[in-house]
C-alpha cells in the first residue's frame, strides 16, 4: 500500500513523479516512501475495520486486545449479523428475517426494498423445493400486494413468477435466480442494511484502498518506470530494470 499512502498522503507526489517518461530507481522510490509517514493507529484501525466487516469477531477480539484497537461498533453484534447473513446464504430466509428483526425491528420496518428482496428469496426458495402451490399462494398473498404498489417490485415478482413456467429451470431466461450468486447478493444486502442500522460502512475500506493503489500504478506506468507492486499479498517492490 506505500505508493497509496504516497498518493493519499502528498497528492503532488505523484503529479511530479509523472511529468515525464523516466527511470526512478530502487534508493530514491525508498527514499520517497520513507518520507511519507504513516501513523501506526491508522493502519490499525485499517485491519481492525476489515475483520469488522468480515465478521472475524474472534479475530477482532484478540486484535483489540493486543494493539488496543477499539472497533466502532459492538463486537458482540458481529456474530447476530452474520447469523443473519448465513441464514440467507443457505436458504433459511424466515430464519433471516426473524434474526434480522431480533437485532433490530426497524430495520425491516423502514426498509421495504429489502423486505421484498427477502420475500423474494422465500419465494424462489419454495420454487427450488418444487413447492408449486404454496409458491403461487405466497406470491399471490405477500408479494403482489408491495407489486401493486412499486413497478421495479411487480417487474422483480413477474420475473420470479415465471420460472413456474420452465420445466428445466437451467435453460430458461431466468434461471440465474435459483443460481448461488442470487442468495448471496441478498445476503450482502442483509449484511448491509444491518451495518447502515449501526451507522457503519457496509464494504471494509481495504480493499479500496487496494483498488486505488493499483489505480495509482497504472496512471504512474505511462510516465516512468519505477519499483512496482505486482503482488499485493507480499506488496514486494520489483526493480524497475526487471520489469
Amino acid at each position: 500500500m506505500s505508493l497509496f499512502w504516497i498518493v493519499l498522503g502528498q497528492p503532488g507526489r505523484l503529479q511530479e513523479m509523472a511529468t515525464s517518461k523516466k527511470l526512478i530507481t530502487r534508493e530514491e522510490w525508498e527514499k520517497k516512501l520513507n518520507d511519507v509517514k504513516i501513523r501506526k493507529e491508522d493502519m490499525n484501525k485499517l485491519v481492525m475495520d476489515f475483520l469488522v466487516m468480515e465478521g472475524y469477531v474472534e479475530a477482532a477480539e484478540k486484535f483489540r486486545v493486543e494493539s488496543g484497537t477499539e472497533p466502532d461498533i459492538d463486537l458482540a453484534t458481529i456474530t447476530d449479523r452474520m447469523a443473519a447473513k448465513k441464514a440467507v446464504q443457505c436458504g433459511n430466509v424466515e430464519d433471516a428475517i426473524e434474526k434480522v428483526n431480533d437485532f433490530n425491528p426497524e430495520i425491516l420496518d423502514t426498509n421495504p426494498q429489502l423486505f421484498f428482496h427477502l420475500q423474494q428469496q422465500r419465494l424462489i426458495e419454495l420454487i427450488r423445493d418444487g413447492k408449486v402451490e404454496e409458491a403461487l399462494e405466497f406470491a399471490q398473498e405477500e408479494l403482489a400486494p408491495r407489486g401493486e404498489e412499486n413497478q421495479s417490485f411487480l417487474e422483480e415478482l413477474e420475473r420470479t413468477v415465471a420460472l413456474l413456467a420452465f420445466e428445466d429451470v437451467s435453460n430458461c431466461p431466468v434461471g440465474d435466480l435459483l443460481d448461488m450468486s442470487q442468495r448471496l447478493k441478498t445476503a450482502s444486502e442483509v449484511d448491509a442494511a444491518i451495518l447502515a442500522s449501526q451507522s457503519h460502512e457496509k464494504d471494509p475500506k481495504l480493499p479500496s484502498l487496494l483498488k486505488m493503489l493499483i489505480w495509482a500504478q497504472s496512471q504512474l506506468d505511462e510516465k516512468a518506470a519505477y519499483p512496482r507492486i505486482n503482488n499485493l499479498s507480499t506488496a514486494t517492490l520489483e526493480d524497475p530494470r526487471d520489469l
